[in-house]
């Protein structure tokens, strides 16, 4: 353990009262201004850095690590998902590696709503009309969506996150069903009146909506491939706010253009910010940037998490939200 204080990069700019906090602990570099790293500069920040506090724009693979200095010991991530970073290669350096769970979980279920309303209901649609001045009055068969009483929502990933979505979407009376490695608890299965479906394939069959809530990994890269992707419904709806690589964009592009596929509600991407194109122009689906978790009080909790971690390694001890390779 560095004696002193800790060395600590920021790689973005975080909120103020995270920043003027971390200020006041640490010998701390932040970012400014906000935007992402090149390679050469995140590969100085670990060179010369006790601490990195990274984001998900930073790719930390096994060829970064090894630009890291003798003095990094703790990556301490600024979010829930670490598939940016190389936790084997990590652990392998002796670099603890540490994330933000469970704060996020409210605010990203209540997108998962909002993105289901928006492409049910098609908002975007009627936005668009009165943002250009086109409105021509109310019709009866106007703009006309879908009721989601009723609706049965297959939530793929039956974490903190999906157990969320499953509370607000029985609130819209929907019929809760999931899939998942491991079945829950009885109990907690009847808390939101949940019904379990050991076969993925099943269970996509047979719902009108999809919402991916579980993360990205080996095991689930593309687990909604083009076979998946055709048992839905030509009604059916998928949304995803987890991590894009979960759902292979170029089959459900094919499929939503061929009218196999009701709609898309997306807010991941598979390539980042690199949006396909095939999804841009088409009416039925509803694209955001990354915003599942955008709320101050969210960032400010992660950066409550972050400082925790980094205190309690610089006391000494084991970060409370270290993470290990195949425990996600």
């Amino acid at each position: 353990m560095p004696s002193g204080r800790l060395s600590v990069v920021v790689t973005r700019r975080l909120p103020a009262a995270v920043e003027t906090r971390m200020t006041e602990l640490f010998d701390v570099s932040l970012r400014d201004p906000d935007t992402a790293m090149t390679p050469d500069e995140l590969a100085a920040a670990m060179a010369g850095a006790d601490v990195l506090v990274p984001t998900i724009t930073d790719q930390i693979d096994a060829a970064m690590l090894a630009k890291a200095g003798p003095r990094l010991k703790l990556i301490a991530n600024y979010g829930a998902g670490v598939d940016n970073i190389d936790l084997a290669t990590a652990r392998s350096r002796g670099i603890l590696v540490s994330n933000t769970p469970g704060v996020l979980t409210e605010d990203t279920a209540d997108m998962v709503l909002a993105l289901i309303l928006a492409v049910v209901r098609r908002i975007p649609e009627g936005l668009a009309e009165m943002q250009a001045g086109a409105w021509p009055g109310w019709s009866p068969m106007a703009h006309l969506g879908g009721r989601l009483a009723g609706r049965r929502l297959g939530i793929l990933g039956m974490g903190r996150i999906g157990h969320a979505v499953a509370r607000r979407a029985r609130a819209f009376g929907m019929q809760i069903h999931y899939h998942n490695r491991r079945r829950l608890r009885p109990e907690a299965e009847a808390e939101v009146e949940a019904t379990w479906w050991e076969s993925l394939d099943q269970m996509v069959a047979r719902m009108d909506i999809i919402s991916v809530n579980c993360p990205h990994t080996p095991s689930t890269f593309h687990l909604m491939n083009a076979r998946r992707l055709k048992l839905m419904k030509p009604t059916a709806v998928i949304v995803n706010t987890s991590r894009g690589e979960v759902v292979d964009e170029n089959a459900l592009a094919r499929g939503l253009r061929a009218g196999e596929l009701g709609g898309a509600g997306l807010d991941v991407f598979e390539n980042g910010p690199e949006i396909n194109p095939h999804l841009r122009d088409l009416p039925n689906v509803v694209l955001l940037p990354h915003m599942g978790s955008a709320t101050l009080e969210g960032r400010l909790d992660m950066g409550e998490r972050v400082i925790v971690n980094i205190k309690t390694f610089a006391d000494g001890h084991r970060p409370p939200d270290q993470v290990v390779p195949g425990m996600l």
